[in-house]
């Protein structure tokens, strides 16, 4: 990642999330990984407690989901709102960055499913092409 020669937290920087010093990697990890693509994904659909996000995220563990939420509230995806009762509640939601996102793995994900079909004759063709004998 080059330096601009300006500093400061308005400074412009370019990012490039090909090289491994840059800042935006992790974002994208973040936002490409399982648990990170579902729980957006998840969140598209509105604000969602937590036993509610978990258990539309299929198999995700609590303490995953926990941290993905926390690395996704980090990066401003996520807004975090506790609500001050007995017990608390807790509910999250995505900020106009996460729903732009999510908008975005939503097409890479109606893309996959409607296209599954294809993915499985090709597996099933490598499959055989790489048998042992």
């Amino acid at each position: 990642m080059e330096e601009t020669g300006e500093s400061g937290p308005d400074a412009a920087l370019p990012f490039d999330v090909f090289s491994k010093q840059c800042v935006s990697r992790g974002t994208l990890e973040h936002i490409t990984g399982r648990w990170g693509g579902l729980t957006l994904g998840a969140l598209y659909e509105g604000s969602l407690r937590f036993n509610a996000l978990r258990r539309r995220v299929d198999g995700v563990s609590e303490k995953m989901l926990s941290q993905t939420l926390h690395a996704l509230e980090r990066d401003g995806l996520v807004h975090r709102e506790a609500q001050p009762t007995n017990p608390p509640r807790v509910d999250y939601e995505l900020t106009t960055l996460g729903r732009q996102v999510a908008e975005r793995l939503l097409g890479l994900i109606g893309l996959v499913e409607s296209r599954m079909s294809e993915v499985l004759v090709a597996r099933e063709r490598y499959d055989r092409a790489h048998e042992r004998p």
